[in-house]
């Protein structure tokens, strides 16, 4: 069954050895930044980070103090000491979004939503051609009762472990991950949309028709459901902007 741990095997894969530091720091923030460790929580200790992440422990400490130094992490020593996340994602105020397209630039704008619709209405798809086993079933209908039951300041964070567990529930690690890449590369675009109810009821119907698909094995069904979705937050990033 899909748990916490799996989520961050997700995202803490092993680094390449000649960019250990770079790729670290990016791994880490990518986890901050998605929700997996949510703020105020801790990583995992360093011995199992750096197993997961392929690297030696001086390699990750250099990463997290830079990622410390830069105010996502707090560093606590002591018997319940570790690196905790301080990290919250900012509201959102006037200008934000406008900021946000600016500095990604409108061909990687255009790019990234390119990206994150192939992936992620190809996990749906592919995982509504799966038979779903009743644990299976069970994570997809617990991750849909968590967002629809968030506050809205935990919403973006469970509306991503959401989404990531279609990928992860696939059972392919490629695919979980470019899914969590996609995830990423529009996560400050995301959380600079202001979030409107009206928006939020009418998202929480198109993520019970997506689940809806896969539970019954409608591939079809399930890469309509996501593409529709999606297509929701493109027209509200462009009405925003306009």
């Amino acid at each position: 069954m899909l748990d916490e741990s799996a989520r961050l095997m997700t995202v803490l894969r092993p680094v390449r050895a000649g960019n250990a530091f770079e790729e670290t720091v990016e791994r880490l923030l990518q986890a901050i930044k998605l929700g997996v460790v949510p703020p105020g929580e801790k990583l995992p200790p360093e011995r199992e980070l750096a197993v997961r992440l392929g690297i030696s422990r001086v390699t990750l400490r250099e990463a997290i103090r830079a990622l410390q130094e830069a105010g996502y992490l707090d560093v606590r020593r002591g018997r319940y000491g570790g690196a905790f996340v301080t990290y919250v994602p900012p509201r959102p105020g006037d200008g934000d979004l406008r900021r946000v397209v600016t500095d990604m630039g409108t061909a990687d704008l255009t790019d990234a939503l390119t990206f994150r619709m192939a992936v992620e209405c190809g996990a749906a798809q592919v995982l509504a051609c799966a038979a779903l086993t009743a644990g299976q079933r069970a994570v997809l209908e617990r991750r849909l009762a968590d967002l629809n039951a968030a506050s809205l300041e935990d919403y973006r964070r469970l509306d991503t472990a959401f989404h990531l567990s279609i990928a992860e529930l696939t059972g392919s690690p490629l695919l979980a991950a470019a899914c969590a890449d996609a995830r990423l590369r529009v996560s400050d675009l995301l959380n600079a949309i202001p979030m409107l109810q009206v928006n939020l009821d009418h998202a929480a119907t198109q993520h019970r028709a997506i689940v809806a698909a896969i539970v019954s094995g409608d591939p079809d069904a399930a890469r309509r459901a996501v593409a529709e979705h999606l297509e929701g937050t493109a027209a509200l990033l462009r009405a925003f902007l306009s």
